[in-house]
C-alpha cells in the first residue's frame, strides 16, 4: 500500500488591485521539487499533478475567483477580478498539489491581498467575444499584452486595463466539435478613462445592427487590426458608460436579529384524551349509501318485474304485414328442415364398390351402406 505523503510550503503573498484582472499561475515545476524524481532520465516534468484551490476554512474558492487546468501535464492558472469590497480584506486561497504517480500531495497558502487603486473603476468598459482563443490561452501574458496592445492602438486611451475575463463556456456556449481546431471562445472586458473610438461605435450603426440581426459579420474598418491574431465577434461587443448608468437600489427588509421573540414555555397537549363516539359516522358514511342503494334497487325492479302483467307479447303497435312476413319465415324454415332429414342423393364415388388393379376382384366401399342418410355429407349427384 502507498501512503501518501503531505509536504507543506511558506505562504506566498501577492497585491493585486481591485477592478484589475488577476491571474496568478500554478507551475508545476514549482511542486516537482516535493515529490519524487521520475524514474526516467530527462522526464520528471512529466508526473501527472493536478491541484485543488479552496479558500481556507471553506470547501470552494471566492465568489471573484476562478481556477481552471485543462490536463494533468499543464499548469493550473487562478484568474478573477476582485471588488472594491475585497479591498483590506487578506484572502488566503489554500493550494494542494496532487502527484496521480505518487499519489503524494504538497500544499501551500496564497494570501491574496487586494490594494485599492485610485483609478477603480475606469468610467468606460468595453467587451471582446474573441472566438478563436481559449481562456488559457488568454490568460498568459504574452497574448493578453498583444490583445491590449491592439485594443490600445484602436482606443488610444490614457490608461487601459483588463478588467475580467471570462469562458464562454460560463456564458452558456457550447462545448466545440473537436474538429478544424475549434475553441470555445472568451470574454475579455477592457476598461479605459476616455470615450469610446469611432470605430468602436461602428457595430452600433444600423445597417450593422440589420447585418447581426441577418447572423452576417458588421463592417468595421478597425477590424483588421485584430484579424490577424485574434477574431472577434463584433455583434457580440459590448460598450458600458458607468457614468451613465443609473444606480438601482433595492428597498431590502429588515431582516432583524434572526431570533424568534419570547412567547413562554410549550404547554403540550394533557395524555387523557377525551373518548368520542364513532357510531353517527358510521351511520353517515356507510348506512346512509346503503339506503339510497337499497331504494334504487327496489325502483328499478319494480320497472322491470312488476309492471309486465297484463301487457300483450306484440306491441299493438306493429304492422300487421310484419307479423305475415314473420311467421312465412318461421315456416319456411321448419319445412326446410324437415326436407333435408329425408332428402336422397346419390353416393359419392369414394363410397362405391371398386376393382382390384392386379387380381381384378370387387373391394368393397370405404364406407358401410347402413349409415343415415342424414349424416351423408352434401355433395353434387355423380353418375
Amino acid at each position: 500500500a502507498i501512503t501518501p505523503v503531505f509536504n507543506s510550503h511558506a505562504d506566498r503573498n501577492v497585491y493585486p488591485s481591485a477592478g484589475v484582472l488577476f491571474v496568478h499561475v500554478l507551475e508545476r515545476e514549482y511542486f516537482k521539487g516535493e515529490f519524487p524524481p521520475y524514474p526516467k532520465a530527462g522526464d520528471s516534468s512529466n508526473d501527472p499533478i493536478t491541484f485543488n484551490t479552496n479558500l481556507k476554512g471553506y470547501p470552494d474558492r471566492p465568489g471573484w475567483l476562478r481556477y481552471i487546468q485543462r490536463t494533468s501535464h499543464s499548469d493550473g492558472v487562478l484568474y478573477g477580478s476582485p471588488t472594491a469590497e475585497h479591498v483590506g480584506k487578506p484572502t488566503i486561497i489554500e493550494i494542494t498539489a496532487y502527484n496521480k504517480r505518487t499519489f503524494e500531495t504538497a500544499r501551500h497558502n496564497l494570501v491574496i491581498n487586494i490594494m485599492s487603486t485610485e483609478e477603480f473603476p475606469l468610467p468606460y468598459q468595453a467587451e471582446f467575444f474573441i472566438k478563436n482563443i481559449n481562456v488559457e490561452e488568454m490568460l498568459a501574458s504574452e497574448v493578453l499584452g498583444d490583445f491590449l496592445g491592439a485594443v490600445k492602438n484602436v482606443w488610444q486611451p490614457e490608461r487601459l486595463n483588463a478588467i475580467n475575463i471570462t469562458s464562454a463556456l460560463d456564458r452558456g456556449g457550447r462545448v466545440p466539435l473537436p474538429i478544424n481546431d475549434l475553441k470555445e471562445g472568451v470574454y475579455v472586458m477592457v476598461g479605459a478613462d476616455v470615450q469610446f473610438s469611432s470605430c468602436l461605435r461602428e457595430v452600433e450603426t444600423p445597417q450593422n445592427q440589420l447585418r447581426c440581426s441577418q447572423e452576417m459579420d458588421p463592417v468595421i474598418s478597425c477590424d483588421k487590426k485584430f484579424r490577424a491574431q485574434f477574431h472577434i465577434d463584433w455583434c457580440k461587443i459590448s460598450l458600458v458608460d458607468i457614468t451613465k448608468v443609473v444606480p438601482v437600489h433595492s428597498n431590502r427588509p429588515d431582516l432583524g436579529t434572526g431570533v424568534l421573540p419570547d412567547i413562554g414555555e410549550y404547554n403540550p397537549p394533557s395524555e387523557s384524551l377525551k373518548s368520542r363516539d364513532y357510531f353517527a359516522d358510521f351511520l353517515i358514511t356507510l348506512a346512509v349509501p346503503s339506503a339510497v342503494a337499497l331504494v334504487l334497487f327496489i325502483i328499478l325492479g319494480y320497472s322491470l318485474c312488476c309492471r309486465r302483467e297484463g301487457v300483450d307479447l306484440v306491441a299493438p303497435s306493429t304492422p300487421s304485414i310484419q307479423l305475415v312476413h314473420h311467421n312465412s319465415i318461421q315456416k319456411s324454415t321448419k319445412e326446410l328442415r324437415s326436407m333435408s332429414k329425408n332428402r336422397e342423393i346419390s353416393w359419392p364415388l369414394s363410397t362405391l364398390p371398386v376393382f382390384h388393379p392386379v387380381s381384378g376382384e370387387v373391394v368393397p366401399p370405404i364406407h358401410p351402406d347402413n349409415y343415415e342418410t342424414t349424416s351423408m355429407p352434401l355433395m353434387q349427384t355423380q353418375t
